[in-house]
Parts: structure tokens; C-alpha cells; sequence
């Protein structure tokens, strides 16, 4: 099945501008006349539409989510790839886990299309080649418990369909996340999301809705996958890290909201637990000490949830 679509790719045949993201928006056709809050208006309504179309993807979304969360923990890591928008927007997503969620920053990585250098400057048919997509794998040691997930609004990427068919051959689940629909990235891949925007305000212009679409999808997928994994208690991110100032006091008021301590209390048992977030809340909360806190909350994974419904069973 996947020779046939690459074989699509290369024919001259598949064209740009047979896709939906490619093609030309009628409802923008004049905004170069228009005055500039015409011109805002035209983009908020079209940016209105990017949560109905993902919207609509939340079961493969879901389907992802949980093939994450139990890569996570199996050990193994989510990896981003794209090239453009689609791969800066991996490498936004995975950065913004390790301060949040308290993760290893191998955890989740961002690959893109021409390495480093091209998240300021893009670099000349980098995406070009399935072979790039495949040696960058090939250099972070991809191992079976990995999970792999394309981005390419067009869905077409070299760069892109070479990692996940390298990926695939070594085990891997993978995903597809693309803006045109029944595209390459998304036949070859396990599964394929695929929220379908529409034309873009600016044609041709993916970072806009597309991009939007792909930054909606990431953040559930990283979000969801976290909560999975007990990086959540109720609604507070209990794994952050205290690595500036406004982290510490962030800590400092998730314990408190969390247990219903004061300040004082909150900054003294924070004390008691070197600092670990999470750590200091479960020690309010079942009254125990650090050390025996620490081993009933390693029992359960880091879930203060599960941890505090076996102390009362």
C-alpha cells in the first residue's frame, strides 16, 4: 500500500494545488482591499474553524494518547518529526515538557528537516529526502518502545514518510498528523490524524490554520499522555520543577491548592521534600513522613491518586 502513495508522491500528477491546503479560500479572495479589522475579522472567523476540525479527530487522537502514555511507561519516548511549521512545532511541544511535567528531555523529542540550525532558517530541500528522515532516527537509537508521529500539513513530506517507514520496520508504533485528507504520512503510518481546516487565509500559508490544528492536537496529545501517567493531580501539574523564580512560587501554590495549607506550610514541607512538588503534597495528605511517603508514592508510579486510595483500603 505505502509504494503505491510513494509512487503518487513523485508523479507529476499530485499537484499543490489539488489540495485542500494548497487551494484558494473564497472568502479571502479580496482581503487586500480590505481595511485592517476587516482583515482580522477574516482571520478570526476562518481561525474559528480549526477546533471543530480537530474536534472531530478525537478518537484517533485518543488512540495516540494511549499508545503514548504506555510507551511512557515502558520507558520508552515520544518522537516528533517534521520539517518547516510542522517540525517547529514538534520541537515547541517536546521543550515544553520537561518544565511543566518535570521530564527527562529525552522523554519527548522534536526532530526537524535540517537539523538545529533550521528552526530559525529553513534549509534548502532538507525535506526533501526520506533518507534524512530515517538517519535521524537511525542517531537517536529508536528502539521499539518508541512511539513515532509525523507532522506535515500537506502530509507529504520525504523527510517525514522516511522516518515513519524506517520507524515502522523497526517496531514502532507510529502516527500521522497531516491537513489534507487520505494523504501519504497518513498511510504510513498505525494512525492517522487528519483535521481537515480548509483553505488557508493566505493561500498556501500553513503555518496559519494548519499550524493552528497541529499545535491543538499536540497539546492534547502530550497533555492527555502526562495525566496518564500520573503527572496530574486534579487539575494541577504536581511534577513541575522549580528552575526560576515564578516556578517556585507556582510549586508553592500548587501545594497549597492542592492540600489546603497555608503558605508557610506549604514552603516548609516543600523543605522536608527537597523540593519535589508532587512528594510534598502526598505528605500532607497521608500524613506520613518523607521517607515513607516517598516509598508508598513509588509503589504507585507517582500517582498520588492511587497512592491515597490504597492507604485507605
Amino acid at each position: 500500500m505505502f509504494d503505491l502513495w510513494n509512487i503518487l508522491f513523485y508523479n507529476e500528477n499530485m499537484k499543490l494545488e489539488t489540495m485542500i491546503t494548497e487551494s484558494r479560500n473564497p472568502r479571502s479572495q479580496h482581503i487586500d482591499a480590505k481595511q485592517t479589522i476587516d482583515i482580522l475579522r477574516i482571520i478570526n472567523t476562518e481561525d474559528s474553524l480549526v477546533p471543530l476540525a480537530v474536534e472531530k479527530e478525537l478518537d484517533s487522537i485518543a488512540k495516540v494518547v494511549d499508545l503514548v502514555s504506555n510507551a511512557f511507561l515502558a520507558g520508552g519516548r515520544l518522537i516528533y518529526m517534521g520539517a518547516g511549521t510542522s517540525g517547529r512545532l514538534g520541537i515547541l511541544d517536546a521543550s515544553e515538557c520537561p518544565p511543566t511535567y518535570g521530564t527527562p528531555h529525552e522523554m519527548v523529542v522534536g526532530l526537524i528537516a535540517g537539523g538545529e540550525q533550521a528552526i530559525r532558517r529553513a534549509v534548502e530541500n532538507a525535506e526533501d529526502s526520506e533518507d534524512f528522515g530515517k538517519q535521524d532516527l537511525i542517531n537517536l537509537n529508536l528502539q521499539a518502545q518508541d512511539v513515532v508521529i509525523g507532522l506535515a500539513a500537506s502530509g507529504r513530506t520525504p523527510y517525514v514518510i522516511g522516518g515513519l517507514t524506517y520507524a515502522k520496520k523497526q517496531g514502532c508504533m507510529t502516527a500521522a498528523i497531516s491537513c489534507n485528507p487520505n494523504s501519504p504520512i497518513a498511510h504510513a503510518a498505525d494512525i492517522a490524524i487528519s483535521p481537515i481546516v480548509g483553505p488557508e487565509v493566505v493561500t498556501g500559508s500553513s503555518r496559519m490554520k494548519a499550524g493552528t490544528a497541529q499545535k491543538l492536537v499536540l497539546n492534547m496529545i502530550t497533555t492527555a499522555s502526562m495525566i496518564k501517567i500520573g503527572k496530574v493531580y486534579g487539575n494541577l501539574m504536581v511534577d513541575v520543577e522549580a528552575t526560576n523564580a515564578k516556578l517556585v512560587e507556582r510549586q508553592k501554590r500548587i501545594v497549597m491548592e492542592a492540600t489546603g495549607v497555608t503558605r508557610d506550610e506549604a514552603v516548609e514541607t516543600l523543605t522536608l521534600a527537597d523540593g519535589n512538588c508532587k512528594l510534598a503534597i502526598f505528605i500532607i495528605l497521608s500524613g506520613l513522613d518523607p521517607v515513607q511517603a516517598k516509598g508508598i508514592l513509588d509503589k504507585h508510579k507517582g500517582f498520588i491518586r492511587k497512592a491515597l486510595k490504597d492507604m485507605e483500603e
